[in-house]
């Protein structure tokens, strides 16, 4: 009971940011679902801020009484459960890795080093495609080059290059691993009505905004509610039919659905079938600032 009203609070914080900023869910408008927020446990903010705002080049906006700090990119949000020690990093769980795609990997990587952190992009790819300077090349003729960074209490962070993108940094997946892991694909298709993807590396599912990858693992993998990356977040249109939806399709509410009337939005929390906490908003796509 504790931990669920820590998580309603939090989501409150959460919602709370229509007063004051704009989440930037620029895609919103493109579809009834979108990627909206990943929401991080962490004992350190000034560490994740340092990675995330002085590094990557996020946006910090205070949010509610209490002055809560979130950091915004296009097209998603990163909240902090502050005083929370995460049991674990992100490697392990069902959402292995976030990835930010840039125009130019080469700066960034040099940044992410100079403020101290850790790039792991030699450990992370497949075997066979070559790193250099922590950048590893094309997996194959017009591919994308990549490198992983180690954010602060064990965040995995992948770097994708677009040499295409004109803005200097967005939101680009959320990477899944899972011995099932076409059956998670087949999940979020069918749950969150993401469009299906095959051929590549590993079955992939888009929503507007965001890919969503699905890796098989050979090593079981845990729940994320608990951990450094304690879950992900959609936003939704007509949040509670969708909740309706849900539960006849036999998806129980972790958080049933519930409205902040004074802020204009709605929430829930749902799990995954491996244990991905999911939380559900409404109106974070309607804030301005």
């Amino acid at each position: 009971m504790k931990r669920t009203l820590a998580l309603l609070l939090s989501a409150l914080l959460v919602v709370s940011v229509a007063s004051t900023a704009s989440a930037q869910l620029v895609a919103a408008k493109d579809g009834p679902i979108v990627y909206g927020h990943h929401h991080l446990n962490t004992t350190n903010v000034d560490a994740q801020k340092k990675f995330f705002v002085d590094t990557l080049g996020g946006t910090l906006i205070k949010i509610g009484t209490n002055n809560a700090e979130v950091i915004k990119f296009p097209n998603v949000l990163i909240f902090f459960r502050s005083n929370q020690a995460p049991t674990g990093g992100t490697r392990g769980t069902t959402v292995n890795h976030i990835g930010f795609s840039v125009p130019n990997l080469h700066p960034v990587v040099d940044k992410v080093k100079a403020n101290g952190f850790q790039m792991i992009t030699k450990t992370e790819v497949a075997a066979g495609r070559e790193v250099k300077d922590d950048i590893a090349g094309p997996a194959q003729a017009g591919g994308a080059s990549i490198a992983f960074a180690l954010a602060p209490d064990g965040v995995k962070v992948e770097l994708v290059e677009n040499r295409q993108q004109a803005i200097p940094i967005t939101l680009h997946h959320v990477h899944f691993f899972n011995p099932k892991n076409a059956e998670m694909q087949a999940w979020y298709v069918k749950t969150f009505g993401a469009k299906s993807r095959t051929g590549g590396a590993f079955p992939a599912a888009d929503l507007p905004g965001v890919a969503l990858n699905f890796s098989p693992s050979t090593d079981p993998v845990v729940a994320t509610q608990g951990r450094a990356l304690d879950h992900i977040g959609f936003e939704v249109k007509n949040l509670e039919e969708f909740c309706k939806k849900l539960e006849a399709d036999g998806i129980k509410l972790a958080v049933p659905y519930r409205k902040v009337p004074a802020l204009g939005i709605a929430i829930a929390f749902i799990t995954d079938p491996w244990g991905t906490y999911i939380e559900m908003t409404e109106g974070l796509d309607k804030v301005s600032d």
